[in-house]
């Protein structure tokens, strides 16, 4: 046996190079490089051992939403001192509870003034851009940093350090989403349409550096990478790593003055919030066979989950599996239909990276490093631990709810109303399936307009809440759409309850004794 990685046994390989003996084909200029989509079809062709014997490094390239990622800057003393304990830069906060002129921004902080169109990730494209970063900055004062305000204008010149650190970068997959509810919602894999009307994924599939190297035989503490178009490190395992579901994650460390704004973007995702894409790549130094063929791998080998982001829930239902060769082509199929699929991260420029990443080896301006470390292959990611019961809709909601046919009259629904003393009154079919919703002030105005039968007036197109949903979940819909109430139903449309501002307003007040 060959000794552990990350934590692992590999067995012995018949073809052997190491990190040195690379590095020094690097230096003569005869290291053979190529990517990994022209990896592909090496292995494909050849098998793995001559794949390994005749190729020496291999390129990888993803470029997309990295939200776990920011910049440490330390701005120098000011005169008089000020221990910073707020700071913002172009109405952006950043973290300043470390020492007294350095702060952390991070990529989805929002701007206090433009909300969702401006944020941490704006502000460091700006910075890689060289504009002028407005500094706002507030302290308490001590006697040793007396001064209590100070403003004032920077750019990255002006600074000491601009650190591009992230916390969690280049995930080894992520799963495809969709969204099984009748409304369109806004989530961090971009607009999803109503009645699974579309699927978004992310991710670079062959390309992809992690999926690269799933042994984390060469990818390690100290591999130097590129990363925003400069040259960066791995310094730890991402947050979030969970390699045993092949979803492993990497942190990530560069000089931010180095970097290109062509592979560093600040985006506003619509109606989420902001974020950060990322260029970057990873050489994957072909020292045996086994890496060979894990750099061979294909996106029709390359699985992932197809996952219904209606549900507010951690545990999201999974559709189906799919492969990012059948993501790539633009459609897949759930439930018989064909739904179009969109990439939020970029082919494109994942391709470019990969080939200015060889570009760099080729002309002797980037060489490997050797991990001083392996990152785990069987870490476990774990969920939060919750102290308190989550509340649902099921532990709430009134189950005796008086209901209406939409043949009934106007009048008799206007009694129920009057009797009852409540705002909603669901319409039912014969079996008991919810099919509209009418409100007390629909009656009214019914009445005043002379209508004669609930099927004139009554709502169709009800947002509804299901048992098993947290209450958080469907109080975000009641602000959402500024409606005081909704039916509960099951998977069969059947009317089980109702769930009101009312009885949202009992939980409150149990939470507040």
């Amino acid at each position: 046996m060959v000794p552990e990685i990350g934590g692992i046994g590999l067995t012995k390989t018949k073809v052997n190079k190491s990190v040195a003996e690379i590095n020094d084909r690097i230096r003569r200029g005869d290291a053979v490089v190529v990517t990994a989509e022209e990896m592909v079809e090496i292995v494909r062709e050849r098998g793995e051992v001559a794949a390994a014997k005749e190729v020496d490094i291999v390129t990888t390239g993803t470029f997309g939403a990295m939200c776990s990622s920011g910049a440490w800057l330390n701005f120098g003393h000011a005169d008089p001192p000020i221990k910073m304990q707020r700071v913002w830069l172009n109405d952006v906060e950043a973290y300043a509870g470390v020492a007294a002129v350095d702060a952390y921004i991070g990529a989805t902080q929002l701007s206090e003034t433009h909300g969702f169109e401006y944020g941490g990730g704006h502000v460091i494209e700006d910075l890689i851009r060289g504009k002028k970063i407005d500094v706002r900055a507030i302290a308490y004062g001590t006697d040793c940093y007396p001064r209590k305000e100070l403003e004032t204008t920077i750019t990255k010149d002006d600074i000491n350090q601009a650190v591009l650190c992230n916390p969690r970068n280049a995930y080894q997959r992520y799963v495809a989403a969709t969204n099984s509810r009748d409304e369109t919602i806004y989530t961090y894999m971009g607009t999803l349409l109503p009645n699974y009307g579309n699927v978004t994924y992310s991710g670079s599939g062959s390309l992809s550096p992690l999926h690269n190297d799933p042994n984390y035989e060469t990818i390690g503490i100290g591999t130097r990478i590129f990363l925003g178009g400069a040259q960066g490190y791995i310094f730890w395992e991402g947050t979030q790593h969970a390699p045993t579901k092949t979803m492993g994650t990497i942190m990530t460390i560069g000089n931010l003055k180095e970097m290109d704004a062509r592979y560093i973007r600040g985006v506003t995702i619509e109606n989420y919030g902001t974020s950060l894409y990322v260029g970057l790549g990873i050489p994957i130094p072909i020292i045996n066979e086994r890496v060979a063929k894990t750099t061979g791998v294909s996106d029709d080998e390359i699985k992932t989950d197809l996952t219904d982001y209606g549900a507010p829930r951690r545990g999201r239902p999974i559709l189906r599996e799919v492969t990012y060769s059948e993501l790539k082509s633009g459609k897949v199929e759930i439930n018989g239909n064909e739904v179009l699929v969109s990439p939020l991260s970029s082919l494109k420029w994942a391709r470019e990276i990969s080939g200015v990443l060889k570009k760099w080896i080729e002309e002797k301006r980037f060489f490997l490093s050797q991990p001083v470390e392996g990152l785990s292959t069987d870490q476990v990611f774990k969920p939060m631990k919750q102290i308190t019961a989550v509340p649902f809709v099921r532990n709430l909601m009134t189950r005796e709810v008086v209901t209406a046919k939409p043949s009934d009259s106007i009048a008799s629904a206007a009694k129920i109303f009057a009797k009852r003393n409540f705002d909603h009154l669901p319409i039912v079919d014969a079996k008991g399936r919810l099919v509209g919703i009418a409100t007390s002030w629909d009656i009214a105005v019914a009445v005043g307009t002379g209508k004669k039968k609930l099927s004139e007036v009554l709502t169709s197109k009800v947002i509804t809440a299901t048992e098993d949903e947290p209450v958080d979940a469907v109080a975000r819909k009641l602000e959402k759409h500024k409606i005081s109430g909704v039916p509960v139903i099951n998977a069969r449309g059947e009317l089980r309850g109702i769930l009101t501002n009312q009885d949202l307003s009992k939980l409150l007040g149990g939470r507040g004794r």
